[in-house]
């Protein structure tokens, strides 16, 4: 059994979605499970939808629905024939209908909450989902809808919901396996779950349809996970950015986190962990090329200095100082704890005597992180910063490889500078427009070499 998860821009429209079903046609004895996320930004109108309607905007705020109705009406159209059509569009359309009224009960309250907004949110897979069911059986699959929100049990933090593993793998078994043991394709959207006890819709967070089909695939005990995208796998660097990027064709659990979490846009950063704990092996492939090799996540990987190099801009680092550090016991404890309370999670850190700095990018909760943080010492916010990281599992040995990064950055101002306990990830605090240069710079150190 393998578990494929196609994104938005691989079910972004009818040849996306005509193509998806040819990539499960030549699995379907492998027994797949599929996991789709929304339409290709969908979700962003969705959200937008809910600012507008929040705002008192509901003319605008309906205006978009029905521009998003149509759009999935078309592609309706497009993909099936007869009553098959006819059929989705109905459902589709009332799906629409819901979401139309959920816009004007929030023009009437004035007041978006998590809750809210996750149930505007989780529209857009529950709308994929069905369509792709359609459209597989119109292709001769025998595709089942399934409701993710009764297998992805979370708990009631909304926007951000936490998956249950253990409610997750009882309802998988329960719901998920007889329909694979019945030769059936079990289809259901990423991203979305609903709380324990409560059964209320709730959302992993942005990129958490990758999280989904991770999740999905350690309940089942699948052989492999897909991850179906609009690039041929995970590249040396992101191409957008780095002339010449090329394809790696395996790579390290822990390598591939790293670069996940630090940039590299190809992988949702929580996609991993669940694979790593059942050691399944993750591929990420390109839907437009189905034929490519795509890239290979797996315990066994070949041994490289470096394998690629991640960039994100819009980071800020936060720095307290305070002399009490000094010989203190408890106080990083203390000092973390404060940035627990407030929900916002630590990416980069550096320590000195007296002082600790470390990157967020989430600024959500900073005004209220850095009352909460002057009680500790003296706080300075640096806005507009980037971090650059170069990853491999052959980073530390020796120092040849850190030297010739340290070398590559050269008078780049440099903000901080981490190695990570794992000795994997050498990670660089720059100035926000220097990441893409910096970025240039180290490849061309580690790569172009090799080219020649």
């Amino acid at each position: 059994m393998i578990v494929c998860k196609f994104g938005g821009t691989s079910v972004g429209d009818a040849d996306a979605i005509a193509r998806a079903a040819t990539i499960i046609d030549a699995r379907r004895a492998r027994q797949p499970v599929v996991v789709v996320s929304a339409l290709g930004g969908a979700t962003n109108q969705l959200l937008q939808i809910a600012e507008q309607a929040a705002k008192g905007q509901l003319i605008g705020a309906l205006r978009a629905v029905e521009g998003l109705r149509d759009r999935h009406l078309a592609e309706t159209q497009r993909l099936l024939t007869g009553d098959d059509a006819d059929e989705v569009c109905t459902e589709l359309s009332a799906m629409f209908d819901e979401l139309a009224a959920l816009a004007e009960a929030l023009r009437t309250l004035g007041d978006l909450t998590p809750r809210s907004l996750d149930a505007i949110a989780s529209l857009g897979e529950q709308l994929s989902s069905v369509l792709v069911v359609a459209a597989f059986r119109q292709h001769g699959l025998p595709a089942e809808h399934l409701d993710a929100r009764q297998v992805m049990i979370t708990d009631a933090n909304f926007t951000r919901a936490e998956p249950q593993t253990d409610a997750i793998g009882e309802a998988a078994q329960r719901l998920v396996m007889p329909l694979v043991r019945a030769g059936k394709i079990p289809v259901m959207g990423g991203f979305i779950g609903s709380s324990a006890g409560g059964g209320v819709t709730t959302t992993l967070g942005r990129g958490g349809s990758d999280y989904s089909a991770s999740l999905v695939g350690a309940a089942l005990q699948a052989e492999a996970i897909e991850i179906w995208t609009d690039v041929d796998g995970m590249l040396t660097a992101d191409p957008r950015v780095v002339e010449g990027a090329r394809l790696i064709e395996r790579i390290g659990f822990e390598e591939a986190s790293e670069l996940a979490s630090f940039g590299a846009k190809v992988l949702h950063p929580n996609t991993i962990a669940p694979a790593v704990m059942r050691g399944i092996p993750v591929w990420v492939l390109n839907s437009r090329r189905p034929e490519g090799t795509g890239t290979l996540i797996a315990f066994d990987a070949p041994r490289r200095s470096v394998t690629a190099i991640a960039g994100k801009s819009g980071v800020t680092l936060v720095k307290v100082r305070s002399p009490r550090m000094l010989l203190t016991e408890g106080f990083m404890r203390t000092l973390f704890e404060v940035f627990a309370r407030h929900a916002t999670s630590v990416d980069v850190v550096a320590t000195s005597e007296v002082s600790v700095s470390v990157t967020i990018d989430d600024t959500t909760n900073l005004e209220a992180l850095v009352v909460d943080l002057r009680a500790l010492g003296d706080v300075t916010i640096e806005r507009n910063r980037g971090i650059v990281s170069v990853v491999g599992n052959g980073l530390a040995d020796g120092g040849a490889a850190m030297s010739q990064a340290l070398a590559a950055i050269g008078d780049l101002h440099v903000h901080m500078l981490s190695l990570s306990s794992s000795r994997i990830n050498l990670t660089v605090v720059v100035d926000g427009e220097q990441v893409a240069p910096a970025m240039r710079r180290l490849h061309d150190a580690f790569f172009a070499v090799r080219a020649r």
